[in-house]
C-alpha cells in the first residue's frame, strides 16, 4: 500500500506537469491541472502527518514530528494503565466472566469425541505441549516442589487421620485393614523364622543345645505364633483381634483430642519434608507428572480413549445434565479468574509496560507500522484524491465567477 501511496502522488505530479502544458490550448486541460494540483498538496500533506507520527520527515528535526518515538515510554504507560482499568480489574473480569458457562462448554467438549480430535483440539494439544517444554523444569520442578511441601505444612494432619480413621472404624472399613496387617505379620514371621532359631539357640543353656531342646522350643514358638495368626485371621471376634480394634478407636481419639499426640505427629511430618528421600521423592513426582502431561498433550486421542476416555465422556456428559455442579464449577473459576486479576493484574501490567519501554525505538515504530500501515496508507491515498476533488470544485467556482 505504501508504494501505491506513492505512485499515486508522483503519477499526480506527471498529470500536473502535463495538464500545464496542454492547458494554453485546451480548456479542459485546466480542471486536469487543478485536480492534480490539489491532490499533490492534499498527498503531501497527508504525507508528512502519517510520517510524523513515527520519525522526522525527510530527517529533518521538525518540532512535534517522530510522535511515537518520542513518547514511547508514555505510550507503554498508557497502555499498561488501559489493560489494568478496562480488563484486569476484580470487577470487569467478574462482570465478564458472569457471562461464560465454561463448565457446559468443558461439557460438551469432553462428551464429543469427534470435537476433541478436531482441530480445536488438535491446536489445544500442541499449545499445551509447546507451554510445557518451554517452561523450564528445574524452576517448575521447584515451584511445585515448594507448593507442595507448603500446603503439606499448612494441614495439620493428626486431626484429619483422626477422623478418617473414626470414620473408617464406623462403617466396618478398618476390618481390610487389619487383614492385610495380619497376613504382612504372617509373611514377616515366615522370612524371618531363621531368626528366632537364631535368637532361642544364643540364649539357650549348653544342655539344651547338646540335647536339641532349642530346636524344639523353636519350632513350637514359630507353630504356636503361626496358629495365632490364622486363628485372627480367620475369627473376627478373636480377642486380640478386638484387642487390636479397641487399640485403633483410641487411637483415632487421641489423634483428635490429644495435644501431645498431634505435637509428635507435626513433628514427623516436619522431619519428612525436611527429609532428603521425601524431596527426592517428590522431584521424581513431578517429573512423572510432567511426563505424563507431555505424553497426553502430545497424543490427545490416547487421552480420550479406553477408561479414562469412557470416565472423561461420563463427567463430559454430568457437566451438560448436573446444573449443580455446573455452577459449582462455574463459580470457581470466576474466582479463579477475579483471585488472579487482583493479585497479579499489576504484575501483568508492569510486563506489558516494561517490554514496550525495552523495545527500542525502531522495533516500536515498526511493529505500530505493520499494524495500521495499511490504513495509514489509506489516509494518504484518500488525501490525494480528496484534495484533488477539492481542486476541481475551486477552479470550477472560478471559472463560473
Amino acid at each position: 500500500m505504501r508504494r501505491i501511496a506513492a505512485g499515486l502522488l508522483v503519477a499526480m505530479a506527471l498529470l500536473f506537469l502535463a495538464a500545464r502544458a496542454l492547458e494554453p490550448h485546451h480548456g479542459w486541460a485546466g480542471f486536469v491541472r487543478a485536480f492534480a494540483e490539489a491532490a499533490m498538496v492534499g498527498g503531501l500533506a497527508d504525507w508528512f502527518a502519517v510520517t510524523a507520527l513515527f520519525r522526522h520527515p525527510l530527517g529533518l528535526p521538525i518540532p512535534h514530528t517522530a510522535i511515537v518515538p518520542r513518547n514511547k515510554d508514555r505510550i507503554a504507560d498508557t497502555l499498561g494503565q488501559f489493560l489494568r482499568d478496562n480488563f484486569l480489574t476484580a470487577r470487569v473480569v467478574a462482570r465478564r466472566m458472569q457471562r461464560l458457562d465454561l463448565a457446559s462448554a468443558a461439557g460438551r467438549w469432553l462428551a464429543d469425541p469427534e470435537r476433541s480430535s478436531g482441530r480445536i483440539g488438535a491446536g489445544a494439544s500442541r499449545l499445551a505441549a509447546d507451554a510445557l517444554e518451554s517452561l523450564d523444569p528445574e524452576r517448575l520442578g521447584g515451584m511445585a516442589k515448594t507448593a507442595i511441601a507448603g500446603r503439606l505444612r499448612a494441614i495439620e494432619l493428626a486431626p484429619l487421620f483422626g477422623q478418617a480413621l473414626g470414620a473408617a472404624i464406623a462403617n466396618g472399613r478398618h476390618k481390610p485393614l487389619l487383614d492385610g496387617m495380619i497376613r504382612w505379620a504372617a509373611r514377616v514371621l515366615a522370612g524371618n523364622e531363621h531368626l528366632i532359631r537364631a535368637m532361642v539357640h544364643e540364649r539357650s543353656g549348653s544342655l539344651m543345645r547338646w540335647t536339641g531342646l532349642d530346636e524344639t522350643v523353636s519350632n513350637k514358638l514359630i507353630d504356636g505364633l503361626h496358629k495365632l495368626l490364622d486363628d485372627m485371621a480367620e475369627d473376627p471376634r478373636h480377642s486380640l483381634r478386638l484387642r487390636a480394634e479397641d487399640g485403633l478407636v483410641t487411637l483415632a481419639e487421641r489423634l483428635q483430642t490429644d495435644a501431645e499426640l498431634r505435637a509428635r505427629v507435626e513433628s514427623f511430618k516436619e522431619e519428612m519434608l525436611e527429609n532428603q528421600a521425601f524431596q527426592r521423592w517428590i522431584d521424581g513426582l513431578w517429573e512423572q507428572s510432567r511426563a505424563a502431561m507431555l505424553r497426553a498433550a502430545r497424543d490427545p486421542e490416547r487421552v480420550t480413549a479406553g477408561r479414562l476416555g469412557e470416565a472423561l465422556k461420563q463427567f463430559g456428559d454430568t457437566l451438560q445434565h448436573d446444573r449443580r455442579l455446573a455452577d459449582t464449577i462455574n463459580r470457581f473459576v470466576r474466582r479463579a479468574a477475579v483471585g488472579i486479576a487482583a493479585d497479579y493484574g499489576d504484575s501483568i501490567v508492569r510486563l506489558v509496560s516494561d517490554t514496550i519501554r525495552g523495545w527500542d525505538t525502531e522495533t516500536l515504530t515498526a511493529r505500530l507500522e505493520n499494524t495500521v500501515g495499511r490504513d495509514l496508507q489509506y489516509i494518504r491515498i484518500n488525501g490525494t484524491l480528496v484534495g484533488g476533488l477539492v481542486g476541481v470544485a475551486i477552479h470550477t467556482v472560478d471559472v463560473l465567477l
